[in-house]
């Protein structure tokens, strides 16, 4: 998947849906198979991730998962199946089930995007599910009601091509990257109207701002502890 990288110090660690870090029990053996193995080539990874843990497929069946965010307050998984525009649930002792459909094209008619869905999740400072939505090109929030409300759709009046995925900074502004996946004809659909696939910071009081222009397909992005990198 095209996740998240979390750096620490030297050491990537690439997270995925398997959800590596998992101290696997008998029982769980059984329900969650265990899968691959962890290589480490740094001992700073066990700060992250503990020396016993295994990796273990919880959930299969999916067209591709994507966007992983964990609700500490509700205990459950949330995840992206970008091409069938939903997102799905996951909790210990239950199977994974649609969460949210619409999650990424919430217009009506058929799409031509070949990713239509939401990719990047994660929750705000207030615990409130933001994602990137491929479909409808925006970063929105999902409120309690169930609708959405536009976060950023435009850089200097022009639509995003199709924001991907997020981080938020502990100052509450948010950070997510603008590659052109869910546009059917990528840098050369008709539709896209911004020159480039940039990296944007939208701040606490609604400024968007092009941090660069300079990448060819930005994509997963994270903070490091300190937040001095990006």
């Amino acid at each position: 998947m095209n996740g998240i990288r979390r750096r620490w110090g030297g050491v990537t660690v690439w997270p995925v849906l398997v959800l590596g870090g998992r101290l696997a029990a008998a029982d769980d053996e059984k329900a969650y198979p265990t899968i691959g193995s962890i290589e480490r080539s740094d001992p700073r990874i066990d700060r992250l991730v503990p020396r016993h843990a295994t990796m273990q497929r919880l959930a299969e069946g999916f067209d591709w998962a994507e966007g992983p965010a964990w609700d500490r307050s509700g205990g459950y998984l949330l995840f992206s199946d970008v091409p069938r525009n939903t997102v799905f649930k996951w909790k210990e002792g239950a199977q994974a089930r649609a969460f949210l459909n619409p999650s990424g094209f919430t217009g009506k008619g058929v799409t031509d995007s070949r990713e239509p869905g939401a990719n990047g999740l994660v929750f705000d400072p207030g615990g409130r599910l933001v994602l990137c939505q491929h479909g409808d090109r925006r970063v929105a929030r999902l409120e309690a009601d169930g609708r959405f409300t536009t976060l950023a759709d435009r850089y200097q009046g022009q639509r995003f091509n199709s924001p991907n995925d997020a981080v938020f900074m502990a100052n509450g502004d948010l950070y997510f990257t603008d590659p052109p996946y869910g546009l059917r004809g990528r840098n050369e659909d008709p539709k896209k109207e911004l020159p480039f696939n940039g990296v944007y910071r939208l701040s606490k009081d609604g400024t968007v701002t092009l941090l660069t222009r300079e990448m060819t397909f930005p994509n997963g992005l994270s903070f490091s502890p300190d937040e001095k990198t990006l």
